[in-house]
């Protein structure tokens, strides 16, 4: 068993973490995350009302006596969600583990901490992580630019920022961006991670609440068949690459507005992809990990299968890179 700071922290057996996803991290994946050993994640936002919430997470509870958590997203907006609403909801769930992203979580952590919930802040860069430990978070995720979803703008890969990021963190923090196995977590490990978080990796799974057609799409992508949407916007997304994606692309390219691709890129779509199972549906993210996602096997056999992966790999293939110093 791989013990580090976060699963001591946090903890669970294994440093692996399930991040919230919208539309994904619902009860049957998380359950699954959580009794194999790992952290799953809720995505409260993809719940439609607190109450949705309150009602997903006593789900999940039949579904598991192990840890899990719940991810809130919070986002500008002009008419934004009852986040207090929502987080009174997880505090009084009786839920000791939080993922926060986007906006400053510094807002939500007086209450969160009188609860004894642990807060885990997915930060793009280092400044962010910084800025979000001084706060009081108790976990940082770090998030690489291969990673599915908002990399932040500064086009920083995991290889440099992983290892940036552990010349500053003290606190517990995973590695966020191009992971699926266990070359990836000894990488991370390497890095100065404590544990590694995996969006697109679980989204092909057994458990997982997307469509098979979705999951088979994934498996059958490279590396190279994601686009980065919203670029001249200054508020960039990777998504799979579709029709829909290489629209909205050259759309702004051009020199279009939001308004010009609101359209294309509505939610409501994105959802309809993982419900009906048709890739050219509407936009979905996706990270580039998927050039190595090669199967869909059950959340507890993906967890299982990173850590012997680790292990086998610190025991035999490092351990056998080292010289002996001659007397």
């Amino acid at each position: 068993m791989l013990s580090t700071a976060f699963t001591k922290t946090f903890g669970v057996r294994h440093p692996i973490v399930q991040g919230g996803m919208q539309w994904v991290g619902r009860a049957d994946l998380v359950a699954a995350v959580a009794n194999a050993g790992a952290l799953g994640l809720l995505t409260a936002l993809t719940q439609p009302t607190p109450e949705d919430l309150a009602k997903e997470i006593a789900r999940t509870r039949e579904l598991t006596d192990q840890p899990f958590g719940v991810n809130l997203t919070i986002l500008p907006a002009i008419t934004p969600p009852p986040y207090e609403e929502y987080r009174q909801v997880i505090i009084e769930s009786g839920i000791k583990i939080v993922e926060t992203a986007g906006s400053n979580p510094a807002p939500h952590l007086p209450d969160f901490h009188a609860a004894g919930v642990k807060v885990l802040h997915k930060c793009t860069s280092v400044r962010h992580a910084i800025k979000a430990q001084d706060s009081g978070v108790d976990g940082i995720s770090i998030d690489g630019f291969e990673c599915a979803g908002h990399p932040g703008e500064d086009d920083i890969p995991g290889l440099v920022l992983i290892a940036a990021a552990a010349e500053q963190i003290t606190i517990p923090m995973v590695a966020s961006g191009g992971f699926a196995d266990g070359r990836g977590l000894v990488a991370a490990l390497a890095l100065g991670a404590d544990g590694i978080n995996m969006g697109t990796r679980f989204m092909c799974t057994a458990e997982s609440p997307i469509h098979q057609n979705i999951k088979e799409a994934i498996v059958a992508a490279k590396e190279t068949d994601t686009e980065l949407i919203f670029r001249p916007l200054r508020n960039t997304a990777r998504v799979a690459s579709n029709t829909v994606s290489r629209e909205v692309v050259e759309i702004l390219d051009r020199g279009g507005k939001f308004e010009d691709v609101r359209e294309l890129v509505a939610g409501a779509r994105g959802r309809t992809v993982f419900e009906n199972g048709d890739p050219e549906a509407g936009i979905w993210t996706a990270g580039t990990v998927q050039g190595i996602i090669h199967d869909i096997p059950t959340a507890g056999e993906l967890v299982e299968r990173i850590v012997d992966e680790a292990e086998a790999l610190i025991a035999e293939r490092l351990a056998g890179l080292s010289v002996p110093v001659s007397a």
